[in-house]
């Protein structure tokens, strides 16, 4: 809401009024805006300065205040101050860093570098370092090795001076005549075999087909040489300069040592070949070296764990020893000759024997294994096999078969007068006659014989030829016998009706002597 003046107040002449006058509001005004277009175009505060970086150049190198600072080609900042270093011909460069290029770490490097060809225009060029290093701080310095300068055209130009020239021309004219010049007999007598006869140049570049296979080994070489940790190589350099320092100290060691390093290459020098083969077998040896240290870097972890756990026994063993000496004391005349010595000779012979009786157990234990096996995967299965005689007749196993051959073989043998026992059989005599067929080699004529019963036929069939016998073929691998296989007979022509069974037979053709076997005989006296 708006004040409105008076109408009926006296009016106050302007030479009257009190207040600020119209001059020092404008011109406070004029100096804002004056202000305001300073920062917006300079973006700096007066009296205040971002973050400075120091180094030190060999030669300023015609760097001038304002020159910019580059990182990978971009403005990152640009020189403030140059100034010589005191006591030296070298320039301190005080740059100033905008945020875009930080963070700068220790390991940076700078290079004072032309813009425009043939020089002028020069920046700062800056490598910020690696990650991994410390990062510097405001006003820090880097060192004159972190710094370089370009070389100048002028320096360039004065190196190539008339003398200078013509030395260069005579180096090339005696270095082009060495290379291609013709050795002496003389000189060849003293090279290798392989370079005889060749001229400086052929021999070298007969040398460029072994450069690939060196130069490869010399950067595996070098590749080791930094290491697999970080500070390996600094720890390598600290260790040669205490090395260095320790020779340093003590000349006469350090005499003896090349005196010593003399004699020992003009002994490897007369040994030359040797050393060859040494040195070609010096890879395969280093390569079965690098696996045997890799399994025993691998077995370390096991070896500490045991060593930790084996710790606390390791302790005791001091109080172990003392606690075992009573016991040794009356352990001793126990081992003496009078008591376990001399009992120890009189078993000495057993002992020997009992050896003998170890290695002939060996050998037999493979044959009672064999055995063994025999019974259980072929005898004794063999045994529960049963037999099917005929639709009526119950099967029966073949261990019961044979002990019932057993009981009536031991009836049929009784008597009763003092000849002993014997088996009496009737041979022919019946209305059944039974043909052999064919006989040979001895007769092309059939055999005839009577039986008194219908013989029933023979199982398993006789397969015509005896089983080949194999004296190296384990028992135990053997197939069960088929008991229950094809029937030979009767020998009349007849048929005969298959028993039942996992296995049915089958009926064939009249082997005779199957046919003979099978003839069960009558008991007589």
């Amino acid at each position: 809401m708006a004040l409105r003046r008076d109408p009926d107040a006296p009016r106050i002449p302007r030479k009257d009024r009190s207040g600020a006058s119209a001059f020092k509001v404008g011109a406070l005004v004029i100096g804002i805006a004056l202000i305001a277009t300073y920062f917006g175009f300079t973006k700096h505060v007066p009296f205040t300065h971002g973050f400075r970086v120091n180094a030190v150049f060999p030669s300023a190198n015609s760097i001038r205040k304002n020159s910019p600072v580059r990182i990978a080609g971009v403005n990152v900042g640009k020189v403030t101050k140059i100034e010589r270093q005191d006591g030296t011909n070298a320039a301190v460069v005080t740059m100033e860093i905008q945020k875009k290029g930080l963070p700068i770490h220790k390991d940076a490097t700078v290079k004072i570098r032309p813009r425009i060809f043939l020089e002028g225009n020069f920046f700062v060029d800056m490598e910020p370092g690696t990650p991994g290093a410390p990062t510097l701080s405001d006003n820090d310095t880097l060192p004159i090795t972190q710094a370089s300068t370009p070389v100048q055209l002028d320096q360039v130009l004065t190196a190539l001076q008339q003398d200078t020239r013509s030395q260069l021309q005579q180096l090339l004219d005696t270095y082009g005549r060495a290379l291609t010049a013709k050795p002496t007999p003389a000189q060849d007598a003293a090279q290798d075999p392989s370079v005889r006869g060749l001229t400086a140049a052929a021999a070298l570049n007969q040398s460029y087909k072994y450069g690939g296979p060196a130069l490869k080994n010399v950067s595996i070489v070098n590749d080791a040489l930094l290491g697999s940790e970080p500070h390996d190589v600094s720890k390598l350099i600290d260790g040669l300069n205490k090395t260095t320092q320790g020779l340093d100290r003590n000349e006469a060691a350090l005499k003896d040592l090349i005196t010593n390093f003399n004699t020992t290459m003009a002994a490897f020098a007369s040994q030359s070949s040797n050393l060859s083969d040494s040195v070609r077998l010096l890879a395969p040896t280093i390569d079965n070296a690098g696996k045997a240290l890799t399994s025993l870097n691998n077995s370390f972890p096991n070896t500490r764990r045991f060593a930790r756990a084996i710790l606390p026994g390791v302790n005791q063993t001091a109080a172990t020893i003392d606690a075992s000496f009573p016991w040794l004391a009356q352990a001793r005349p126990l081992v003496s000759q009078a008591e376990l010595g001399g009992l120890v000779s009189d078993l000495t012979p057993t002992t020997k024997s009992l050896a003998k009786l170890t290695d002939e157990t060996l050998k037999l234990l493979p044959e009672g294994d064999a055995l063994s096996k025999c019974a259980t995967n072929v005898i004794l299965p063999a045994g529960d096999l049963k037999l099917y005689f005929s639709p009526h007749r119950t099967a029966t196993e073949n261990y019961k078969e044979f002990w019932y051959t057993m009981v009536g073989l031991a009836g049929e043998g009784q008597n009763f007068d003092g000849n002993g026992m014997y088996v009496r059989f009737q041979p022919g005599g019946g209305d059944q006659t039974i043909s052999s067929g064919t006989v040979g080699p001895y007769t092309n004529a059939p055999l005839f014989s009577n039986a008194v019963a219908t013989p029933i036929g023979t199982r398993p069939a006789y397969p015509g030829k005896r089983p080949p016998y194999k004296p190296n073929e384990p028992c135990y691998k053997q197939q069960l016998p088929d008991v229950n296989g094809k029937i030979t007979g009767p020998p009349d022509g007849g048929t005969t009706t298959p028993a039942p069974g996992p296995t049915a037979p089958l009926l064939e053709p009249v082997n005779p002597f199957a046919g003979l076997a099978g003839v069960a005989g009558s008991k007589g006296k």
